[in-house]
């Protein structure tokens, strides 16, 4: 065992002890971190993820657009539609799920800077969902990928997150504090993977169990949140076991076509016209909306607005950037021979698009819910957020056949989630 995974291994036993012995004691240091951070570097993440996709258009529409991630006869080792499978399994799994109705109905009811529950508060509500996860998201992905790869297949370099900085500060530090430096970069690569896999799994986990109650009846208690993770562990095991090739990519696939069957349903089951309406409404909003929004610090609202900044915007960035290293890793493993311009186009731009398709079929036809049918939603939502997709499928017609589905494609999205992370892990 190397020396990256030996003082990994520490460092998260000596958190999860904490964690068991003094709770309180390591939720309060977390928080504090957690605050001083968002209240010093708001600005600072900001800019930072804005970077990000400001160099991804440049690397990808200018001459290095051209360049090949690999050798210039190489070729792609997936095709382009399980390629973009993984990266959505990879990247976001369950999150659109778990967030496709309940975030445009929060930001609806509760927006920063405006009264809830109007016209105007439910274009916004899109507007912020869209910016959580379209373009600054992927380009982190992106730009963590796009690093990777270059350095791995270009350049014949390990597939390292520590290989950038050794090549890069060479002439920099001396050969044991360079060493020193890679070797800090890996150990935090294995945190983040851990511990956002952890919160991922957490958020998924209680969903599936959400999901349970609604359609079998099973009681939502802390033994069948254990034995969900029980099930979980051993399938994405079995599936690590098979590699990226078979376990990965199968999955992968049998996520996308279940995702799509599933938005199709809520796309033309629902208020047709108005979903589609909502999605081109949604794309002119976002892209006036961009860049004010990307340098927007909410220094001139009152503290509530300030505070949503925190709690939802630099939440969401912080998650990206700790996600960055895993899914970095990953997608750079699956996109060799890939040209930089077909890798930006569809890294960033093709997920954005979906995500936005998916936001406006789930989330417009829960607003439409709430502004022209029935209402009662957005109560539901708000008393449980993991119960959000099953209280909304209760408005359509074949609820409990929606819910089973919905729940084998959570349940395949966290173990493609979980496999990806071990075989990146495996890597380091």
């Amino acid at each position: 065992m190397n020396t990256v995974m030996i003082v990994s291994l520490i460092l998260c036993a000596a958190i999860a002890i904490w964690g068991v012995v003094a709770p309180e004691s390591m939720t309060g240091a977390a928080q504090g971190l957690v605050n001083y951070s968002l209240a010093s570097l708001d600005w600072f993440f900001l800019l930072l993820c804005t970077f990000f996709f400001v160099f991804m258009v440049v690397m990808g529409f200018s001459k290095y657009g051209n360049i090949k991630l690999g050798r210039d006869d190489d070729e792609p080792e997936f095709s382009t539609g399980s390629w973009v499978a993984m990266l959505f399994a990879a990247g976001m799994g369950s999150g659109l799920l778990f967030w496709g109705v309940a975030e445009p109905i929060y930001h609806f009811v509760t927006p920063p800077d405006m009264p809830g529950e109007t016209a105007e508060a439910a274009r916004q509500a899109f507007v912020i969902t869209n910016f959580h996860w379209g373009l600054h998201a992927w380009s982190i992905y992106g730009c963590a990928a796009l690093v990777i790869a270059y350095f791995t297949f270009r350049l014949g370099l390990p597939s390292l997150i520590s290989t950038p900085i050794l090549v890069g500060f060479k002439n920099v530090f001396n050969k044991t504090a360079l060493n020193s430096l890679g070797k800090t970069a890996e150990v935090l690569a294995v945190l983040s993977v851990i511990f956002g896999l952890a919160g991922s799994l957490a958020m998924g986990t209680l969903m599936v169990r959400s999901g349970m109650h609604s359609v079998f009846g099973t009681e939502n208690s802390v033994f069948m949140s254990m034995a969900i993770i029980a099930v979980m562990t051993v399938s994405f095991l079995l599936s690590a076991c098979t590699g990226v090739d078979k376990g990965i990519k199968i999955l992968s696939n049998l996520n996308m076509l279940m995702a799509i069957l599933i938005l199709l349903v809520v796309l033309f089951g629902g208020p047709t016209a108005y979903l589609l309406q909502v999605f081109v409404y949604s794309i002119g909003d976002y892209l006036f909306q961009f860049i004010p929004m990307s340098f927007k610090t909410y220094s001139y609202q009152p503290a509530g607005s300030w505070n949503w900044f925190h709690g939802w915007t630099l939440t969401y960035l912080i998650w990206w950037l700790a996600w960055g290293p895993f899914v970095g890793i990953f997608i750079a493993r699956i996109s060799r021979g890939r040209t930089i311009r077909e890798f930006v186009i569809y890294v960033v731009g093709v997920p954005t698009i979906v995500s936005m398709l998916w936001f406006a079929a789930f989330g417009g036809a829960a607003v439409h819910i709430e502004m022209f049918g029935s209402g009662g939603l957005s109560e539901k939502v708000f008393a449980d957020v993991s119960a959000a997709l099953f209280a909304f499928f209760e408005y359509f017609p074949g609820t409990d056949l929606l819910n089973f589905l919905s729940i084998c494609l959570i349940f395949i999205f966290l173990v493609t989630s979980a496999d990806s992370g071990t075989f990146v892990i495996s890597m380091m």
